[in-house]
């Protein structure tokens, strides 16, 4: 029973720290990076597909993106699906391909960043706590089939298992502010 509580416990945390590391691809550091376009999706023939599906990414530098797409006529969709993302860069077209230059990141912009990373690390950690406040609730109502001594151990494990969760989001949210903040 206490196994099960506990074995869901920390799923439900590394859960919460995969999406932590899921958000904060999307935070952009100044670097260009294929995975700012995840969340983009483009009409394509009625229905809405993520770009990558439509087309070739890649990053000839650090501070560019190249989006070829497999067909010409995808130019325009393309496009417009990235000026709707409202990702901060504005999509050159070339007749080719589209390009995306990333500019600089000023000192201001990059401490709004580094607010952003650090709330989106609250969240992270609201989420491990809710966890640690469900897994206590289960285990109160097993408070009559389990010894006193065992109750308190399990809320123990539990109680570890969050400050070591806790203590992962604080490092990958330094690790993600400090990216950042380097010039």
């Amino acid at each position: 029973m206490t196994d099960d509580i506990l074995e869901t416990t920390e799923m439900l945390m590394d859960e919460a720290i995969k999406h932590l590391e899921k958000e904060l691809i999307t935070v952009r550091a100044g670097k260009a990076s294929a995975s700012m376009l995840n969340g983009v999706f483009v009409d394509y023939y009625g229905s809405q597909t993520p770009i990558s599906q439509v087309a070739t990414i890649s990053t000839p530098d650090a501070r560019s993106l190249t989006i070829q797409p497999w067909e010409k006529n995808m130019l325009q969709p393309i496009e417009k699906a990235i000026f709707a993302a409202n990702l901060g860069v504005t999509p050159q077209n070339n007749g080719e391909m589209v390009r995306l230059n990333m500019p600089p990141l000023t000192e201001q912009r990059r401490k709004d960043l580094a607010k952003q990373v650090h709330a989106i690390g609250e969240d992270a950690k609201v989420s491990v706590r809710n966890v640690r406040r469900d897994a206590n609730n289960d285990l109160k109502k097993l408070k009559d089939d389990l010894s006193e001594d065992i109750l308190k151990g399990v809320q123990k494990e539990v109680q570890d298992l969050t400050d070591t969760h806790i203590s992962r989001i604080e490092k990958i949210v330094a690790a993600k502010e400090k990216e950042i903040m380097a010039i």
